[in-house]
């Protein structure tokens, strides 16, 4: 799909978020503590240097862009997604696979929904 020249930079960055969270899927469900330390390493890292500055552009950028009504639904959900994200930050310290397996699972949960949600109600406002 063909993104706003405005959403591009965002868009690319979540091929690398959804490529992170395979990564992260794999190496909780392989059982091997070695794999899950470096996917949690990896994905702390990740978070620390690309999800989180992403996520402060979307809730100070464009989410503000949404104001009406009928589009809160997406905010929030947005903004909850962010939140429960950056709460297994704490498990993916402790090399817990468990949250590393929901760490990627969400992950690639929120790509899609900003791809498939969040980003076209956007792009109509533009």
């Amino acid at each position: 799909m063909k993104r706003s020249p405005f959403l591009q930079p965002l868009s690319r960055e979540h091929h690398a978020a959804l490529t992170l969270a395979r990564f992260c899927e794999r190496a909780a469900r392989s059982g091997d503590a070695a794999q899950v330390d470096t996917a949690c390493e990896r994905a702390v890292h990740a978070f620390r240097l690309e999800l989180d500055p992403h996520f402060h552009t979307e809730e100070h950028a464009l989410l503000p862009l949404l104001r009406s009504a009928d589009t809160q639904l997406l905010v929030q959900r947005t903004l909850e997604d962010h939140r429960l994200l950056r709460g297994l930050l704490d498990g993916l310290q402790r090399n817990d696979a468990g949250a590393l397996a929901r760490f990627g699972e969400r992950l690639a949960a929120h790509v899609r929904f900003e791809e498939r949600a969040l980003f076209p109600a956007i792009e109509s406002l533009l």
